[in-house]
């Protein structure tokens, strides 16, 4: 059967024109410096992001725990959202890497209130840990793509300064973000210490992610890096992937949005479907069923030939991407219709 297969941005396959791209790479060894290509990829990101270096890495797995492990030091804490993909869906790794403790907080559709934060800020005293660095996600996935309030973002960004903590934000999808709202890569990168983007969800590379920040941060960085095994040798034919994504794929991420909002519009009018349309931002859409419990909903619409996965408790995750068509949305809201 041939799916309509929805379960998220990442499952994007790479374009006969980008893959011709892949085949005419120029490469070198990148564990020596010498791949011309990723060179030439971590340059242009840094201008994109206006940090002084960046460092090209398999994953955003690995560029989210990268950047934890360059911005603190065993016993620091780590203050996130509680619904953020460092806390949930990186298996515990900043315990198991950097020996840090993750302090949760409470956000509305994952955007943390800086005076929540400003309260779980440890104080000097010798018995608590060091509060070192905050975690921000933009987009944020488990709250279906919402974006983050530039205006939060900045006052964020002043409390921590004036506290002495650095910033990280996990920008995965942060491209969805700046085309939605008019604001830059940079303006965006401007108020934290650092930034990774992915390049295989809705930018349609087949692998790879980034991280940028200070060159003093990304020497630490790269080290760590080769340490957990993410050294890649001739990757060049995959920084060629993600540079055609960046020329290429970063505009018609309007049109995965447009795809989004149509379908929750749609199924938000269907009795017994729910829809948050307020958090229908950019390219995802969560949504419950009150017909049907969680898992067999996901497996009623595969025996329709449609593949959704799963959100946060009861609810689902639709993410569009360049693979489906708007023909293939409509099917999917007749389907649901049907259901």
């Amino acid at each position: 059967m041939e799916y309509i297969d929805i379960r998220s941005d990442t499952v994007t396959r790479p374009s006969r024109a980008m893959l011709e791209t892949m085949l005419e790479a120029k490469v070198g060894d990148d564990v020596f410096g010498e791949d011309p290509t990723v060179n030439l990829l971590q340059e242009k990101c840094a201008e994109i992001t206006g940090k002084e270096k960046a460092l090209f890495v398999p994953t955003g797995c690995m560029a989210n725990q990268l950047a934890v492990k360059s911005h603190t030091m065993q016993g620091d804490e780590i203050i996130l959202e509680r619904e953020s993909h460092i806390l949930n869906y990186e298996t515990s790794a900043a315990a198991i890497i950097s020996n840090a403790q993750l302090y949760p907080i409470a956000g509305i559709n994952g955007v943390m209130d800086p005076e929540d934060i400003k309260k779980s800020i440890r104080s000097t005293d010798y018995f608590f840990p060091r509060t070192r660095l905050i975690c921000i996600e933009n987009t944020h996935n488990r709250a279906g793509g919402v974006i983050q309030p530039f205006d939060n973002l900045k006052s964020i960004s002043n409390l921590a300064r004036e506290n002495g903590i650095r910033m990280h934000m996990d920008g995965a999808r942060i491209f969805n973000a700046s085309v939605e709202t008019g604001i830059s890569v940079k303006q965006y990168a401007s108020l934290v210490d650092s930034i990774s983007f992915c390049f295989s969800k809705g930018l349609g590379a087949p692998v790879g992610s980034i991280i940028c920040g200070s060159s003093e941060f990304i020497e630490i960085a790269h080290k760590w890096r080769k340490i957990l095994g993410g050294g890649m040798r001739q990757s060049g034919v995959l920084a060629a992937a993600a540079l055609y994504a960046l020329e290429h794929n970063v505009d018609r991420l309007k049109e995965d949005h447009a795809k989004a909002k149509y379908f929750a519009n749609e199924i938000n009018k269907i009795d017994g479907i729910e829809v948050d349309l307020d958090t229908v931002q950019t390219n995802m859409v969560i949504f419950e069923s009150k017909k049907y419990e969680k898992s067999q909903y996901i497996n009623l619409l595969k025996d329709k030939g449609v593949l959704v996965s799963a959100g946060s408790f009861q609810k689902l995750r639709a993410v569009f991407h360049l693979d489906v068509q708007m023909c293939d949305v409509s099917q999917t809201v007749e389907i649901i219709k049907e259901l």
